[in-house]
């Protein structure tokens, strides 16, 4: 060993160790953290499809993947920061010694062609996400990025050190090719050697450029073990663990769908033994969330996908998941100080430490427990109200996170708190919560003319307990017995599955609200007041059937995905499927035929609760490409990446006050495609996108009408024009 790799191998175990403690000391803060959370039992549950979807979203980049580029490219960073990691151990070899390397492997052709392989590909890799990253750079002229409110600094810092650590790599090599020390050849290892013909026969060469690589990598561990809340980072280490603990694992897409139920110490909560002195209501102190929700907050990538996904953002909103979610991570971590002393309010607001436990707490932890978790800028907020009910639970954000974060399991949580403990909402919602406890129905209409829209149907519509036998009841929903256009979707549906020879029957005054609009606005309460009500009436309406045979089918994807997803956690196990789904098969089985194309185009508009949430996406296409007989026109934004209407998440009932409204955009994309028909596959979405179309002034340009209508109109030409001249007059 000579001077200059003694010097090496002394400074690189220097800032090593230094490194090394740092980071140790860094996983030991995150865990702590981490662990200030709620219990959550069940994230425990059924590790081996945990293990399956783990390693098919990060080896496989599933998620990653739908943005082609960036995901391929940071596929390729990923495995390179992962294999590469070798030759970063390798360099500590080569500090000591200009021929070191590897044991074992070292000198295999096979690894030198591989790493060669990975480094290539990861330099052109990282150089493709640094270019990205730059032309979407939040100051550049033209508006919003997806990087707006992202730590610019520590994306450009991650970025050049993985570029530094590989360009290092060659030039290591290359002294080893330039002092003929190379133990690969040229075929396996060709940029190596093109980088040594370019260097000296410098023997020192090599251990000096190993110390560099290692000073680089030690460099960017202390700065991230000093940076804990530097997720850019330390998602590389945290994501496998978020993506094992998401909620419902073996669910396709997202696992969307059922909201979390509200929970208590790591139990469903009781209402008819709930104590709100004893039980958590909501979440009202970021310590409150669970320990998976905290998880989420630390492993955030900062990478603004969630963000540039949000019909809030997008329209002007405060609302941004990302930044939401950046807001909660830096006020657990500020805070954090304080709770690991013992701090922390009980359920009644009391102080649980005592001033000994806080004596020698931070002053800024200490006044940082002291903001309240929602407020606004005067009352040193960390999320402001207006942030909080912008969202629409369309679960967008959480479609497209890849780590998968659960932001809507979170809004909602902190809504509960708000609602039900606070009463602190938007006044507009009082009415329809009023109506719901009330009336049974968000419109407040009376509960005997939920069968009106069955009056002037050429034939009978039976009602549960006046027949013997059914094949499925069907589910009308609120909107569908009294909202108009809704009530045209209703009689569609019902004169479809009477032709196609469905037996079918409904419950008319028997069914009341599913509770979609209360649990999505916070107000778990009254959903389950409703959905018991409704559970019970059910089972009695499928007395004797097992599962398989308790079919239901529903017209609002609310209600579908509330009774389909929801009831189970209440006692009520149904087959649930959505009008389009039985449509498509009866259409496919012969038994509605259409004969007469709809003229003009249509374009279809997925349904949030529809299609993210529950991966209803090729059924309304089948029966509108049966009707139409040829090919739909479809939105830029559409199927997973489907722009909501604005409804969701209970702002149906809700006034859109600051920006741009959600559905007026939505149709101007709608229209922008040229069709003439707008198909929809939710009552809701057809209010909004009827709004849009007639606050733009375009009615006699656009229409917009549900599947089951398009399909009705192409089984029966001459009633179109009546239903579209009733349809008229009826908006």
């Amino acid at each position: 060993m000579g001077s200059v790799q003694i010097v090496t191998t002394i400074l690189a175990a220097a800032i090593t160790a230094v490194a090394v403690w740092l980071a140790v000391r860094a996983v030991m803060k995150i865990v702590a953290v981490v662990r200030l959370g709620q219990p959550a039992p069940e994230r425990f549950a059924d590790r081996g499809t945990r293990t399956k979807t783990m390693l098919a979203e990060t080896a496989g980049h599933t998620r990653m993947l739908r943005w082609s580029v960036v995901g391929a490219a940071h596929w390729f960073v990923m495995v390179g920061f992962i294999v590469l990691s070798l030759l970063v151990l390798e360099a500590y070899f080569e500090v000591v010694s200009p021929t070191g390397g590897l044991p074992l492997i070292g000198g295999l052709a096979v690894y030198g062609l591989v790493t060669e392989l990975i480094a290539v590909l990861g330099t052109v890799g990282i150089l493709v996400l640094i270019a990205i990253r730059v032309r979407n750079r939040p100051s550049r002229p033209g508006g919003r990025s997806r990087f707006t409110g992202s730590t610019m600094w520590q994306g450009y810092f991650v970025e050049a050190v993985v570029l530094a650590v590989l360009i290092m790599g060659f030039v290591i090599r290359g002294f080893k090719v330039a002092t003929d020390h190379f133990e690969y050849p040229l075929w396996a290892t060709p940029v190596s050697h093109a980088v040594g013909a370019l260097l000296p026969d410098w023997s020192a060469g090599v251990s000096i450029a190993a110390l560099i690589k290692i000073a680089i990598s030690m460099t960017w561990l202390i700065v991230i073990a000093l940076n804990v809340t530097m997720g850019v980072a330390w998602h590389r280490f945290l994501a496998f663990f978020n993506i094992f603990f998401k909620r419902d694992p073996g669910r396709a897409g997202s696992g969307l769908g059922a909201l979390r139920p509200m929970m208590s110490q790591g139990k469903p909560l009781d209402f008819e033994e709930a104590d709100p002195e004893k039980d958590q209501f909501g979440v009202a102190q970021v310590e409150q969330f669970t320990w998976k929700g905290l998880l989420d907050f630390s492993t955030c990538t900062e990478c603004g996908r969630c963000q540039s996904q949000c019909p809030a953002w997008n329209t002007g909103k405060p609302l941004s998941p990302k930044l939401l979610v950046l807001s909660l991570r830096d006020h657990a971590y500020a805070k954090a100080p304080y709770l690991l002393a013992g701090g922390g309010k009980d359920l009644t607001g009391e102080e649980k430490a005592t001033a000994a436990q806080l004596a020698h707490v931070d002053v800024l932890a200490l006044a940082e427990a002291e903001k309240p978790l929602i407020g606004g800028a005067e009352d040193g907020g960390i999320i402001d109200p207006d942030v909080l009910w912008s969202c629409t639970t369309c679960g967008a954000c959480v479609e497209q996170c890849p780590v998968d974060i659960e932001h809507v399991d979170h809004i909602v949580d902190m809504r509960r708190y708000q609602v039900l403990i606070e009463s602190s909402f938007p006044s507009e919602a009082g009415v329809m919560l009023r109506n719901l406890e009330n009336k049974g129905n968000p419109w407040g209409a009376p509960q005997n003319t939920r069968e009106d829209w069955t009056k002037g149907l050429g034939f009978e519509v039976p009602r549960v307990g006046e027949v013997d036998d059914f094949e499925y009841l069907f589910w009308v929903g609120c909107a569908g017995a009294f909202e108009d256009r809704a009530k045209k979707t209703t009689r569609a549906v019902a004169t479809l599955l009477n032709e196609a020879g469905v037996s079918f029957a409904i419950l008319g005054e028997g069914e009341t609200c599913t509770g979609d609009p209360a649990r999505r606005i916070g107000n778990e309460f009254v959903f389950q007041m409703l959905a018991q009500q409704n559970v019970e009436t059910l089972n009695e309406a499928f007395d004797g059937r097992e599962k398989s045979k308790r079919k239901i089918v529903a017209t609002c994807p609310h209600c579908f995905n509330t009774l389909g997803n929801e009831y189970g956690q209440l006692g009520g196990e149904f087959e649930v499927v959505h009008h389009t789904q039985l449509l498509a098969h009866l259409v496919s089985a012969g038994k509605l035929t259409p004969v007469q194309p709809v003229d003009g185009g249509v374009t279809y508009h997925d349904p949030c609760y529809l299609g993210r949430h529950n991966r209803v996406f090729a059924a309304p296409r089948e029966v509108l490409g049966d009707s139409v007989q040829g090919e739909i026109v479809e939105m830029p934004r559409n199927s997973e990446r489907s722009f909501c209407c604005g409804a969701g998440g209970a702002r149906m009932w809700m006034e859109e006050k600051i920006g741009k409204r959600i559905n007026v955009d939505r149709v101007e994309e709608a229209m922008s495609t040229g069709a003439r028909t707008i198909a929809v596959g939710c009552p809701f979405c057809s209010t909004m996108l009827n709004d849009g179309v007639n606050g733009k002034g375009a009615g006699e340009q656009v229409e917009v009408v549900d599947v089951a209508s398009v399909l009705l109109r192409s089984l029966k030409p001459a009633d179109a024009a009546g239903e579209k001249e009733t349809a008229t007059s009826g908006s």
